[in-house]
């Protein structure tokens, strides 16, 4: 049974997940949290996995259903993400191309840009709220953030930072 759920909930989240894997963090939080498959700070921990491994955001999903269901809950979980959004992808990807000028066309892509980034902010806020314990920590991430934005410094070295400080005790 939970098999037949974790489909159906991937497959809609698939559905609304405009601008990528990562938009749907608040929803999958709640989701997880609220299935009581897991705690926030057991999503954030799953989440920092994802992003630390090489491959696309959408390994999130394949985390939770690993430990939701094991192996079984982990494809049921990347089918249900990626099948209905790819075959909506396609046809729209048709639909673009043929109506590439058209009004309606530049009106949604001028729509989606601030939706994406309200969703991609709201991401990062869960992901703190449930990563920062403390003002320290709280600093630390503002720090991050500050650095990650205004500098061209790779993420990964900020993320190897965090690790080895965190290795170390002294976060």
């Amino acid at each position: 049974m939970i098999l037949l759920v974790l489909l159906w909930q991937f497959s809609i989240l698939s559905l609304v997940a405009v601008g990528g894997a990562n938009v749907l963090i608040p929803e999958l939080q709640r989701l997880v949290v609220e299935q009581g498959w897991m705690n926030a700070r057991e999503f954030a921990a799953l989440f920092a996995i994802a992003q630390a491994a090489p491959g696309p955001n959408v390994l999130v999903v394949c985390l939770i259903g690993w430990q939701v269901a094991g192996v079984p809950g982990a494809l049921v979980s990347m089918v249900g993400i990626c099948g209905p959004s790819s075959v909506l992808s396609f046809y729209v990807a048709r639909w673009w191309q043929r109506y590439q000028q058209a009004p309606l066309t530049r009106a949604i892509q001028r729509g989606l840009a601030p939706l994406t980034i309200g969703l991609v902010a709201a991401s990062a806020w869960l992901l703190s709220q449930a990563a920062n314990a403390d003002a320290g920590a709280w600093l630390l991430c503002g720090a991050v953030a500050l650095t990650a934005w205004r500098t061209a410094i790779n993420p990964l070295w900020l993320l190897s930072a965090g690790a080895l400080l965190g290795g170390l005790g002294l976060l």
